[in-house]
């Protein structure tokens, strides 16, 4: 069926004449392809859940595009007059980048930079989680350390397979399950200004 509708779409962009529409049906195909190939494209290779973390689901960007129209709007520029060390102006830099910054998932390039995806396209896997090596990998030690969740992840690959695993992982993100109450307890610190 996916052949089929791949191969019906590509002669349609053929034979069209019409720039604007062959540019339509172009974008169409694209987006098709890419929702069924990547039915599941917001997992991370290396066991994080991209779905679940602030900067892969929108959180990040939507909280200081916020930030940044309510600081704008009530004009807080004068705080750097009264706190010599705060820099309004780069405060307001960073939550312009902030605001303007979605990460494209890990299955689309985002994420910071890892071995893991070039070490599973090595294997053939689609995602570490798949791999005998996952609990002692070096690859993997980061997420281990930071996200000692992944373990549980190997482990539920393990007994429900690979797509079940991303299902539910799926529902979680749907439900507002997402990894900042891991993070919390990591690293917020209390932070007091100076006076």
């Amino acid at each position: 069926m996916y052949l089929l509708a791949r191969a019906f779409l590509n002669e349609q962009i053929r034979v069209c004449k019409h720039e604007l529409f062959q540019s339509v049906l172009t974008t169409l195909l694209t987006v098709w392809l890419f929702e069924v190939k990547n039915e599941n494209f917001r997992y991370g290779i290396c066991g994080v859940y991209c779905g679940q973390c602030p900067s892969g689901n929108g959180r990040v960007k939507m909280i200081a595009g916020e930030l940044k129209r309510l600081v704008d709007t009530v004009r807080y520029d004068w705080v750097g007059h009264v706190i010599k060390s705060f820099k309004f102006e780069e405060f307001r830099k960073g939550l312009e980048w902030f605001a303007n910054a979605q990460c494209p998932m890990c299955l689309n390039g985002g994420g910071a930079p890892c071995e893991n995806r070039k070490c599973a396209k090595e294997k053939n896997l689609r995602s570490c989680l798949l791999c005998d090596d996952y609990l002692t990998c070096k690859h993997t030690e980061y997420q281990r350390d930071w996200y000692p969740f992944v373990v549980e992840n190997y482990h539920r690959v393990r007994e429900v397979g690979f797509e079940k695993y991303l299902k539910e992982e799926e529902e979680r993100s749907k439900a507002g399950v997402d990894l900042m109450g891991h993070l919390e307890r990591r690293c917020c610190k209390t932070v007091k200004l100076e006076e």
